[in-house]
């Protein structure tokens, strides 16, 4: 097992007595990402309006070049990044038909950033959703795509579901259902938490996904990847995507889901992880090696006492005993808010959603702290 736990150092020491089981929801930042935000700032004091040519050109191919690589994705160019998906939420969304309602087919288990904004056009009638169960997981993708054959503009699903942590293999049959439609994948909780090869679809899905979780490069880095000649002019674009000559221009790579000026030190801090990552030897699959190995020793423990009080293993929505998961677990509780307040009383920090009780495991673990976690919940 690895031991990266001196390469988070500033984190880990802020609070020693404190226990973060939140990777999936705030990833602690390694060391590296403090020289690269103050490498940011150097560089924008020395070059004032001049740093764009940096920001934009070696800095710019170097992050592509590093979340290609980690995607299986044949050419970087493709690629292009904002401050937040929502961004590309709406680009993506101003692609849809006008004359008509554009029709969607989604899930019941996407993200805020998504099921807010097209709840919202829906209540307007500016969409026709379609929303299958995300759970039971294991044949979501199946029922997804025996859906999908029905006829749809826009298709939105995520690889991992944030509310269970199941995730879908297999995403060449969603795209070979798809038929005409726009192909989008959520891979937020996927990317750089388990490998993720889209070298099959590269050229008929999109995808999203960014440095806030365990990609470890926290805000302000996320990323699309647009495959060829799919959308070419969204109608929602900033000035990056091709300047303001008429008829309205755009790239014909990645660069066509441009925004505008935006606050780049997320991706120094990005190219920053990846570097750091490179040097150690270290991809998504040993990353989510490590995490499945904390994970089921976590279970483990808990399996272990029989006195019928504290967290049940039974009550996990994806069980340990599944491969098809991302790198945290959810427990199905209906006490799940009065449990996170007792865990964060004793200084273990968890997150909620709704009445799931997640648990996330990164490389700044070890199995140190999965038994210091269990002892923690044996005191409560």
């Amino acid at each position: 097992m690895l031991d990266c736990r001196a390469h988070f150092s500033t984190s880990l020491g802020a609070d020693p007595d404190r226990l973060h089981f939140a990777a999936h929801s705030h990833h602690p930042w390694p060391d590296v990402t403090r020289a690269a935000q103050l490498a940011a700032w150097d560089h924008a004091a020395t070059e004032l309006s001049g740093k764009w040519q940096e920001v934009l050109g070696p800095v710019w191919q170097a992050a592509q070049r590093h979340v290609a690589g980690h995607l299986g994705l044949p050419d970087p160019a493709t690629l292009v990044f904002a401050p937040n998906t929502q961004e590309f939420v709406v680009r993506l969304l101003s692609c849809l038909p006008l004359d008509r309602r554009a029709r969607v087919l989604t899930t019941d288990g996407e993200f805020h950033s998504f099921a807010r904004q097209v709840g919202r056009l829906e209540e307007d009638g500016l969409l026709e959703v379609t929303r299958i169960p995300a759970e039971p997981g294991r044949d979501c993708l199946a029922r997804l795509a025996a859906a999908a054959r029905q006829g749809f503009d826009l298709i939105w699903v995520s690889e991992v579901f944030f509310t269970s942590g199941q995730a879908l293999v297999g995403l060449d049959t969603l795209a070979a259902a798809a038929g005409e439609a726009v192909l989008v994948v959520d891979g937020y909780h996927a990317f750089m938490a388990r490998p993720v090869d889209l070298s099959a679809v590269a050229d008929r899905a999109f995808y999203l996904g960014g440095g806030y979780k365990y990609a470890m490069a926290g805000e302000g880095a996320c990323f699309l990847h647009c495959p060829p000649g799919w959308l070419p002019r969204p109608r929602s674009t900033g000035w990056y995507a091709g300047g303001a000559e008429r008829p309205i221009a755009y790239a014909a790579d990645g660069y066509r889901f441009m925004g505008s000026t935006f606050d780049p030190s997320g991706l120094y801090r990005l190219n920053a992880v990846m570097g750091w990552l490179a040097g150690l030897g270290v991809d998504a699959a040993a990353i989510h090696a490590q995490a499945l190995a904390l994970q089921s020793r976590f279970i483990a423990g808990l399996a272990a006492r029989k006195d019928g009080r504290g967290l049940d293993p039974a009550r996990l929505v994806v069980p340990v005993e599944d491969p098809a998961r991302g790198n945290f677990l959810a427990f199905d509780l209906d006490e799940a808010e009065a449990w996170q307040a007792r865990l964060a009383a004793a200084k273990i920090v968890t997150d909620r959603r709704g009445r799931r009780l997640r648990f996330g495991f990164g490389l700044y673990h070890t199995a140190e702290e999965v038994d210091r976690l269990l002892d923690r919940l044996a005191a409560l």
